[in-house]
């Protein structure tokens, strides 16, 4: 039986760090190297056997997406569409699925998130594979950009938003896989100061009820959080070099599904 049935990709956002390009198109749109930077996102759902996904942008965009996307069938899978008309944070994803989830399991990935490498397949699968939330965490040299785990104990967490000292070198990516419960625990969370609903809030309510498991991606593993024109040049580059060596492994190139062309 298939744990996750269904995919959520957030492809909204106004995405300021990457003007002036993305005053005219949705920074998931861009290209890293030869694909539109959503593809990688849909490769890693279509390869766990997501059948079903649904893509969540503004106004403007969600036809862009429409247009290139469509309903679908040209990856044997179904594509529904949910405009976002307002930004209020990564949870909101959750409130304007509502209907697309039901009561059922699903993952969310932000469209501009890249994996590839390392155990990161090992670590996509076993998340799929058990009945329990996830979240994948990587150690970068930045962290304070990102909710920041915090270590308690042994089989403790809790992350951190921003943090303006150090707690550790380990930030949460932008995959999540939740169970049903995500749909009653998005009820509890509030508007931060902000105003946005913040996905940290949301996994803190997980891991404060023992429901999430905290899934380590390790130095081997590429993560591009492509919001900047820097990493998604990195990210560029490290594609072109991998499809271009002469040995491909899956591991490397599970993206390059023969599904996204």
């Amino acid at each position: 039986m298939q744990i996750f049935k269904k995919g959520i990709i957030l492809a909204g956002g106004l995405g300021t760090r990457l003007y002036p390009a993305t005053k005219v198109i949705s920074k998931q749109l861009l290209p890293v190297y030869d694909k539109p930077m959503i593809y990688y996102s849909m490769a890693n759902l279509i390869r766990l056997g997501i059948k079903m996904i649904n893509i969540i942008s503004d106004p403007v965009n969600i036809l862009k997406y429409k247009k290139l996307l469509g309903d679908g069938k040209e990856f044997k899978i179904k594509i529904s569409y949910t405009t976002q008309f307002k930004p209020n944070g990564i949870a909101q994803s959750i409130i304007l699925s509502k209907k697309f989830i039901k009561n059922d399991n699903c993952i969310l990935l932000l469209g501009d998130n890249i994996f590839f490498g390392g155990n990161f397949d090992t670590q996509l699968f076993k998340a799929a594979g058990q009945k329990v939330s996830s979240i994948f965490v990587k150690n970068v040299l930045k962290p304070n950009k990102y909710g920041v785990l915090k270590f308690i104990n042994k089989e403790k967490y809790k992350i951190i938003e921003k943090p303006k000292k150090k707690i550790s070198n380990y930030a949460v990516t932008g995959l999540y896989f939740y169970t049903k419960e995500v749909s009653k625990f998005v009820k509890k969370i509030k508007l931060s100061k902000r105003g946005e609903l913040e996905i940290t809030d949301l996994n803190n309510l997980f891991l404060e009820n023992s429901l999430m498991k905290v899934r380590f991606l390790d130095k081997n593993c590429s993560w591009f959080d492509a919001g900047t024109y820097s990493d998604m040049l990195l990210a560029s580059n490290k594609v072109f070099n991998l499809t271009n060596k002469k040995r491909k492994t899956l591991s490397d190139l599970h993206y390059l599904s023969k599904k996204i062309k």
